[in-house]
C-alpha cells in the first residue's frame, strides 16, 4: 500500500510539474520564429520592396509589399503560420503577383529580426498595422484580400471582423488550413492536459467568423496531422455565405499548394469579380 502511495505521489508530482512548465513556457510551444536570412530576389519574388511597418505600442516591423500590376486588382494581404519567416511562404505571393494582384507579405513581432515577443495581442497588432500601411497608401475595405495560412487565419478572421464592424469589409478572406480556436487544436495534441484552463493566447476564429462579412474560402488537408480537417469543417458550417470549400484528401497540413490550392484561390477570386 506504501508502495502505491508513493507511486501515486510521484506521479502527482511530475504531472503538477509538466502543468507548470506548459503554462510557465507555453507560448514557445505556440510561436516558432524563424531569422530572416534572405532578401525578396532571393526568396523569388524579385519585385517586392523591403518597406518598415510601424505598430500601435511602436515596433518597426519588416514587410515585403508590391502593388498590383492591374491597377483594378485588390492587394493579398499574407499573414503567415506559426513558424519561419515571411520568406518561406514568397512562392504564395508569387502566385498572386503573377495574376496581376497586389502583395503585402506580413512579418510579425519576435519573426524576421523583429523587435518584440510574439503573442495573440501582438499579432493582431501586427495586422492591424499593415491594414493602417496600406490605408495610408490608399487601399482599403474592398481593395484588400486578407490570406491566413495556419495560425495566421486566427489573424486574418480577426482582422476581417475588426474592420467589418468598423464598417469597411474586405473583399474577400482566404483561409488555409484553419481552425475554430487553438485551444480545440492544443486539447487535440496534448488531451492530457487541461489547456482550456491554461491557455493564453487563443485565436478564436469560431466566435469571429459570422462577423467578416466578405466572401469565404477554405482550404484543408485530409491529412492534417497539425490542425485536424474536423476543426476547419466546423469553421466552415459556422461560416455565413457565399463561402466555398476545397477538401484536399491526399494533403497535409504544410503541402496544399502541391494540392492545387493555388489555382484554386485564383478561381475563387476570379468567381467573384476580384
Amino acid at each position: 500500500m506504501a508502495t502505491m502511495f508513493q507511486v501515486l505521489i510521484t506521479a502527482a508530482v511530475i504531472y503538477g510539474a509538466v502543468l507548470v512548465v506548459m503554462a510557465v513556457f507555453q507560448r514557445s510551444f505556440l510561436y516558432y520564429p524563424g531569422a530572416l536570412e534572405t532578401t525578396p530576389a532571393q526568396s523569388g519574388v524579385p519585385q517586392m520592396q523591403t518597406v518598415r511597418i510601424t505598430t500601435e505600442d511602436g515596433l518597426s516591423l519588416l514587410a515585403w509589399v508590391q502593388p498590383p500590376h492591374d491597377a483594378a486588382k485588390p492587394w493579398v494581404v499574407i499573414f503567415h503560420g506559426n513558424a519561419g519567416t515571411l520568406a518561406g511562404r514568397a512562392f504564395k505571393a508569387r502566385r498572386f503577383l503573377d495574376a496581376g494582384y497586389g502583395a503585402l507579405l506580413v512579418e510579425y513581432r519576435g519573426y524576421g529580426g523583429n523587435p518584440g515577443s510574439p503573442t495573440e495581442a501582438g499579432l493582431f497588432s501586427d495586422a492591424r498595422a499593415a491594414l493602417v500601411y496600406l490605408a495610408g497608401q490608399g487601399v482599403a475595405g474592398k481593395q484588400v484580400v486578407l490570406y491566413g495560412e495556419s495560425l495566421g487565419t486566427g489573424v486574418a478572421v480577426a482582422m476581417a471582423a475588426e474592420v467589418a464592424q468598423a464598417g469597411n469589409p474586405v473583399a474577400a478572406v482566404l483561409l488555409e488550413a484553419p481552425f475554430t480556436s487553438t485551444v480545440d487544436v492544443a486539447a487535440r495534441h496534448y488531451p492530457f492536459l487541461p489547456v482550456r484552463l491554461l491557455m493564453k493566447d487563443r485565436f478564436d476564429s469560431l466566435s469571429r467568423i459570422q462577423g467578416i462579412q466578405a466572401p469565404l474560402f477554405i482550404a484543408h488537408g485530409a491529412r492534417d496531422g497539425t490542425v485536424p480537417q474536423d476543426l476547419g469543417r466546423k469553421l466552415f458550417a459556422a461560416a455565413v455565405e457565399p463561402k466555398d470549400a476545397l477538401w484536399l484528401d491526399g494533403a497535409e497540413h504544410n503541402d496544399l499548394f502541391d494540392h492545387g490550392l493555388g489555382a484554386a484561390v485564383l478561381l475563387f477570386l476570379k468567381s467573384h469579380g476580384l
